[in-house]
């Protein structure tokens, strides 16, 4: 499939989603131009705030290639992805994000994500959420455990 028809099946899941009950977000990933995964938002349908259209694909793309890592592979989103599907990207290694609306038309419609990216920024006292460390000693030995692991598959 072409960089194009790819891009159109992430605009189509997307409308399809705001059918039947999902948000207005699709997403595809794609290796070669042969589709890996596809998936829309479905927030409100799973409960699941987390359940956002890259999120799902990012998910359900590692699972049918039984793999954390996704380089080779580019994704399509029917909106800029916003701040956590950002790092899902990131994480999981994707080449190449492709984008139709970008957060200003997202932010038009009531999705406005720059609080988050505004968020990132601020040290973590001074964030509109209350954050506080508690027991970071104890939680250390699990980065230790960690660190001392032979055996490990770092990511």
């Amino acid at each position: 499939m072409t960089q194009e028809e790819l891009m159109r099946r992430a605009i189509a899941l997307s409308e399809k989603s705001v059918k039947t009950g999902g948000g207005p977000f699709g997403a595809v990933i794609a290796r070669g131009g042969v589709v890996v995964a596809e998936a829309s938002n479905s927030v409100t349908i799973d409960d699941d705030p987390t359940a956002h259209a890259e999120v799902n694909a990012i998910r359900m793309a590692c699972r049918g290639l039984k793999t954390f890592d996704l380089s080779g592979c580019d994704i399509y989103c029917s909106c800029e992805p916003c701040p956590m599907c950002l790092g899902a990207i990131y994480w999981a290694r994707l080449d190449r994000v492709y984008y139709a609306n970008d957060r200003k038309d997202a932010a038009r419609i009531g999705f406005a994500d720059n609080f988050i990216y505004d968020e990132l920024m601020i040290d973590p006292d001074k964030r509109n959420k209350q954050f506080s460390v508690l027991l970071p000693e104890e939680g250390r030995r699990a980065f230790d455990m960690w660190m001392e692991k032979r055996d490990k598959t770092e990511y």
